[in-house]
């Protein structure tokens, strides 16, 4: 039957700032037959994360945060044939919870970290990679030579996208707010990068494209770059807005898609994309399969304990951080 675990995890009471944050314990039964119990050895943190915290997307309250980890299995439930007690794993879309050590997590949002990947690497890179993966091989499938606008290339999903841009042969045009970042995201695979604090994103675009601007655009800052890139797109291209990193964009009129060139917009999330355990799995065989390749470095810019998880959100919506940022639980 298993028995009753305690558990330390970061949870809120009430949605806010970082301060709403608390360490506790609390019990952790059996897995149920459809879960794994992970011992958890590091986890990742995502804007997400912060949305959540601050009740931008809402889950009732008191809740935990986080929704990917790695570990290694410490019992799985009758019902669970892919993975066992023992097996290293790593997870990056969960139901929310993954500050924590321990937890209990649906088996079907589980995967086996290969040999030669990290727990660090595997936190810091399933949610970010995954998303990765869904922009540029299922929401736009590239094919290879096409030219396309990054937002935030120097972030943690951006420098993935760098390097397996690069891999694909595409020419990833990034932006991002200072010269460091500028030459982070370049080193990592960026053709070019636009530094967003003293460029024109949309000048530049046409001068890097000839005039002919590009056919997608990848945009998880939001808000404040909705027009910016609504105007780097070609005729028919693609908008993709993923995220919200300056705030959500609201009271969009359609109109505006028919004078720019009868452009598409997209809002895609990546639950959408990885919904059955054999999507998850081969979504994150393809990612798994760029790191053995060393076409994939997992670049991890901060790490915190989980006691200093709300340090961690400070960082992160301060814009001070450069790669992944994880929480370790050793």
């Amino acid at each position: 039957m298993g028995k009753v675990e305690k558990a330390r995890v970061v949870r809120i009471h009430e949605h806010g700032g970082p301060e709403r944050m608390r360490l506790e314990e609390i019990e952790v039964p059996p897995p149920a037959p459809n879960e794994v119990r992970i011992r958890q050895k590091a986890v990742g943190l995502n804007f997400i994360d912060i949305y959540c915290r601050t009740g931008l997307y809402a889950h009732p309250l008191p809740h935990g945060l986080g929704f990917e980890a790695s570990g290694v299995v410490e019992a799985a439930g009758a019902e669970v044939r892919h993975v066992r007690a023992g097996d290293r794993v790593a997870y990056g879309q969960s139901p929310i919870g993954a500050y924590a050590d321990l937890r209990n997590v649906p088996a079907d949002r589980v995967v086996r970290i290969p040999d030669g990947v990290g727990f660090d690497q595997a936190a810091a890179l399933m949610l970010k990679g995954l998303t990765v993966q869904y922009l540029f091989r299922q929401t736009y499938r590239l094919q290879g030579n096409e030219t396309i606008l990054f937002h935030a290339a120097a972030g943690g999903v951006g420098l993935i996208a760098c390097q397996w841009a690069r891999s694909l042969g595409v020419r990833l045009i990034g932006t991002a707010s200072t010269p460091e970042k500028a030459a982070l995201a370049r080193r990592h695979g960026a053709w070019e990068v636009i530094d967003s604090s003293r460029e024109d994103i949309v000048a530049r675009v046409k001068e890097l494209t000839g005039g002919r601007k590009v056919p997608v655009v990848y945009d998880g800052v939001g808000k404040s770059t909705w027009e910016i890139s609504l105007d780097c797109l070609q005729p028919r291209g693609l908008m993709v807005s993923f995220g919200n990193a300056s705030g959500p964009v609201e009271g969009v009129n359609l109109g505006i898609l028919a004078a720019k060139g009868s452009l598409f917009v997209t809002r895609p999330t990546l639950a959408t994309h990885v919904a059955t355990a054999q999507a998850m799995q081969a979504a994150a065989d393809e990612l798994f399969d760029l790191v053995a390749a060393g076409k994939l470095n997992i670049v991890i810019g901060q790490r915190f304990s989980l006691a200093d998880a709300a340090q961690a959100h400070e960082a992160l919506n301060a814009r001070g951080t450069t790669g992944a940022t994880i929480l370790t639980l050793d």
